[in-house]
């Protein structure tokens, strides 16, 4: 793999923001608590810390938005196209965006031009999972700060693009690297890693935005130590979930992945950081009897001591890589009159859960996908009831030691959704999920863990469960469990979804177009077809009384590298890296 550089002129690009006339302005904490509310900027991923990804503008609405049209499109250049799967961050006449390969750009909004680039140096071993993409950066004071493939947290200057600070959170040769947005909470970034097919340890760790110094570390496989930093020195800050090894065999807790790879969202209501973790290590069930804590779960994490408040686990004993990554976000319902503080997600293994926020109990849970054939249902607390036929065969039981029996899943291990964020629009009330219907054939095979290798113990082969579709955008209502709209897609849907007062809902699709939809009804009221697939996430601001929308662009992730038969649909999609910026004309 190529080096890249991670410099560049910078007297030639400060005169180029002079002549936009661009102003910078720091960001503060007050700032990042009221993104929502504050339409002229987007300082948060999530477009607020709940991660609802609803705004309040409405001047793009169902009425109008028929008469929206681009008006600048900015491409990152290069050979270095591969997925693009960032959200833009937008502040005080600035766009700043992450592209593949951690590089990250810099642009005027108003004319689309480039300001600077940073290109981050990566080593030639890098071993990401699931392409070379990042979901995005994080804004705190003057600095611009995400994470890269050789799992570094780097800080720039937000004018200039110059590295103000650098730490590295892992090793990135042991498999760990960063995917996700960091999060800001109380001036601290906090971010988590990826690397759960590699055997490495979950984690999530807090920083001080500023210096770069850390502040906290929190192990999220059962067993292993947390440390809080106080007054310079690393002090224990307790083990996590207790006794090494009590959901785990032998010594398999030690490599048991459990990777934050999602990062996460942050309810100010109740101080809490809400992170997922992935799968637990290997794939292969049957070496790693019992739940395995705390894979394929929830965790709220107090961001100040970086100590777990509370889990919910969604696969205990995760035998298909359903992991429990994906978004849980904070939000509110009236029962009987009361506000209930409720938390919500759909999960990878097909359930989408409505959790109590404060404590992590679970309220109600229910099917988001058509099909599911690996669970039976949930009980009383959200535990699946498991139908054991789908459970992927012990390799010892056979023949020859070498491979198990076959099951054909659903959903397959890419999930009823995956990353892809979902919003919730206090409007209708709704959420508007991204989602798949697709199956697996997988079966389980002997494997070891040796640092830095593959560690599945597993083999797959994906096909989709209809001739017409794979990707379904869905209007779920979260207090009981019914569908009121869908719109299908016929390749699968990997970007991410914007919900707005003007009644509209916003996703990209892989064949390239953005598409705008009545958020009560699910009729399609625009698109635009932007040259390349889309599997970025939406975002809308004001800008000199006028509201625009932009939106990455570029085909990958993970889809065209573990498609099967799937990648039957998607061969003919080109690849890309552009950034897409709408609005409606001033007469």
């Amino acid at each position: 793999m190529k080096k890249f550089s991670g410099s560049f002129a910078v007297s030639a690009l400060v005169a180029a923001m002079s002549l936009s006339g661009v102003s910078q302005a720091n960001v503060t904490d007050k700032d990042i608590l009221q993104d929502q509310s504050t339409v002229e900027d987007v300082v948060s991923n999530g477009l607020g810390p709940r991660g609802q990804r609803y705004s309040p503008l409405d001047k793009i609405n169902t009425n109008t938005v028929k008469d929206m049209r681009p008006v600048w499109s900015f491409s990152f250049g290069g050979e270095k196209q591969r997925g693009q799967e960032s959200q833009p961050m937008v502040k005080d006449g600035v766009m700043y965006v992450t592209a593949s390969y951690s590089r990250v750009f810099a642009v005027d909004t108003k004319t689309g031009d480039e300001l600077w680039q940073y290109d981050a140096r990566l080593p030639d071993g890098i071993m990401p999972c699931c392409d070379v993409i990042n979901r995005g950066v994080a804004l705190y004071d003057d600095l611009v700060i995400f994470g890269t493939l050789d799992a570094k947290l780097v800080a720039l200057d937000a004018k200039t693009g110059k590295v103000k600070w650098k730490k590295t959170v892992a090793d990135y040769k042991e498999g760990y690297s960063i995917t996700a947005a960091p999060m800001i909470v109380n001036g601290k970034v906090i971010t988590g890693v990826s690397g759960g097919e590699f055997g490495i340890v979950g984690k999530a760790e807090a920083y001080d935005a500023k210096t770069g110094k850390i502040l906290w570390s929190r192990p999220t496989v059962e067993g292993h130590m947390g440390y809080i930093w106080k007054d310079g020195k690393k002090v224990e800050n307790g083990i996590s979930g207790g006794k090494p090894g009590q959901t785990w065999p032998g010594d398999l807790w030690k490599s048991g992945g459990a990777a934050t790879w999602l990062g996460g969202t942050y309810d100010p209501d109740t101080n809490s950081v809400f992170i997922g973790t992935g799968n637990p290590a290997p794939w292969n069930s049957h070496m790693r009897p019992g739940d395995n804590l705390f894979s394929s779960s929830r965790l709220a994490i107090d961001p100040d001591t970086g100590k777990i408040k509370w889990h919910f686990q969604t696969t205990p004993h995760d035998g298909w890589d359903y992991d429990g990554v994906n978004e849980l976000i904070s939000f509110d319902y009236k029962d009987g009159g009361k506000t209930v503080k409720a938390a919500a997600t759909a999960d990878r293994n097909g359930f989408m859960y409505v959790l109590n926020r404060t404590n992590g109990d679970f309220i109600r849970g229910f099917p988001f996908v058509d099909e599911i054939t690996w669970a039976k249902g949930l009980d009383k607390n959200g535990r699946p009831i498991y139908n054991e036929e789908m459970r992927p065969g012990n390799p010892s039981a056979s023949e020859d030691g070498k491979k198990g029996s076959s099951v054909h899943a659903v959903p397959a291990f890419l999930g009823g959704k995956n990353w892809m964020p979902m919003a919730f629009s206090q409007d209708t009330g709704l959420f508007y999920v991204p989602s798949n219907e697709w199956g697996m054939d997988i079966w389980n095979e002997p494997t070891a863990y040796k640092k830095g290798a593959a560690y599945l113990g597993a083999g797959f082969t994906i096909k989709p469960l209809t001739d017409d579709h794979i990707g379904v955008l869905r209007a779920m209502d979260p207090k009981t469990g019914k569908e009121v709209w869908r719109y299908q897609n016929f390749s699968p849907l990997w970007g991410g979804v914007l919900a707005t007062a003007g009644n509209l809902v916003f996703i990209g699709t892989p064949e390239g177009y953005l598409k705008g939809f009545d958020a009560k009804t699910g009729e399609v009221k625009y698109q635009f077809n932007t040259g390349s697939g889309i599997v970025g996430s939406p975002i809308t601001w004001e800008q000199d009384g006028e509201q625009f929308i932009s939106v990455v662009s570029g085909w990958g992730g993970a889809v065209p590298l573990w498609g099967g038969e799937v990648a039957k649909r998607i061969k003919h999609l080109n690849q890309g890296g552009s950034i897409w910026t709408f609005k409606l004309p001033k007469s």
